[in-house]
């Protein structure tokens, strides 16, 4: 599923934890489940490429 659809449905812990840890080579266990639990698809423990620059270039700052 494409990122813009499950990051709605992300909690904000795990939102603020992806802002904070930019293109982070390895995501946390609770931020993974999280990621998981919203829709979005993990990859060797961490996002793609195109979804890091979606967090950092568009998701919202006011959830």
């Amino acid at each position: 599923m494409e990122i813009h659809l499950w990051w709605l449905e992300l909690d904000l812990p795990a939102k603020e934890w992806l802002r904070e840890n930019l293109e982070a080579e390895s995501v946390p266990d609770h931020v993974l489940a999280a990621v998981r639990s919203a829709g979005g698809d993990v990859v060797n423990g961490t996002l793609t490429q195109r979804e890091w620059i979606f967090v950092e270039t568009q998701s919202e700052f006011v959830d």
